[in-house]
């Protein structure tokens, strides 16, 4: 999917799918996180359960 057509179907604008994806924008906020999962057709759980905020998780205890 490309970042215009992810714009497309989250109705998150071009210019902050692109700032996600360049790491410009390092906190998006959870209502733009839905957002996109619904675009993506994926679940906010299933967004998150990467390794990386598995990790996270365990540096935080």
């Amino acid at each position: 999917m490309t970042p215009n057509a992810l714009s497309y179907s989250a109705g998150v604008s071009q210019s902050t799918i692109k700032s996600i994806l360049n790491g410009e924008s390092k906190n998006p906020g959870i209502v733009t996180i839905k957002k996109i999962c619904d675009g993506l057709d994926i679940t906010v759980i299933q967004f998150f359960d990467v390794p990386e905020y598995a990790q996270l998780e365990q540096e935080l205890k």
